[in-house]
């Protein structure tokens, strides 16, 4: 099971290695998640520089996706060898999902036609401009497409790609060990609350 987070030039921290991290919380010897970059290193809005773990080829045939945000997801989205790759990404066949700016991303991308986002507050415009709707909370998620909108919101996006790949014992023991001491029921109760409404139903046990 491959999980990749696509991170560009400018990325934001937050949205990547808080995904990264959750997500490495499972250890099945099937379980990998990888940092996927446009090149060899890119370098963060606060000059954090990482190096490639998968191209974007190589995430465009994973089981899951996570489309980071950063300060140049314009830039991105105008950058076509970037996006003539990404073009490859198919929500019939893997999961998706956008961090904050990478709402952009999809919207490009047209995969968010008919298809609310969540999405921060700076990229909010760029979104709505793009023909999409953006609401007004953390998480949202139809079908295999899933966004998040702030920083802190990136926990709800590990959280479902889990719960969808692994189950929600996985998911919430994921949780569990990253949510702060004396909160962790009243965390995992409000991640919950948001990320449950956006679960397939369960299916229902033979008799």
């Amino acid at each position: 099971m491959h999980i990749a987070i696509l991170t560009f030039e400018g990325y934001n921290e937050l949205d990547s290695l808080i995904a990264l991290g959750v997500l490495n919380r499972i250890k099945a010897d099937d379980w990998r998640v990888t940092i996927a970059t446009p090149r060899a290193k890119v370098t963060s809005m606060n000059g954090v520089t990482i190096e490639q773990m998968s191209t974007l080829e190589e995430a465009c045939a994973a089981d899951a996706v996570i489309v980071g945000s950063g300060i140049a997801t314009r830039e991105v989205v105008e950058d076509e060898a970037i996006m003539s790759v990404l073009r490859g990404l198919d929500p019939s066949r893997q999961l998706i999902a956008a961090q904050c700016s990478g709402a952009l991303v999809l919207a490009k991308l047209g995969l968010l036609n008919d298809i609310p986002a969540c999405t921060d507050l700076t990229t909010k415009p760029w979104v709505i401009a793009a023909g999409v709707e953006v609401l007004n909370q953390p998480f949202y998620a139809k079908d295999n497409i899933a966004t998040a909108g702030g920083c802190l919101a990136s926990h709800y996006l590990a959280a479902w790609i889990i719960a969808r790949l692994e189950g929600n014992d996985a998911a919430e023991g994921a949780l569990h060990y990253v949510a702060p001491v004396g909160e962790k029921e009243e965390y995992i109760k409000r991640a919950w609350r948001n990320i449950t409404p956006y679960l397939p139903a369960p299916t229902p046990a033979l008799v």
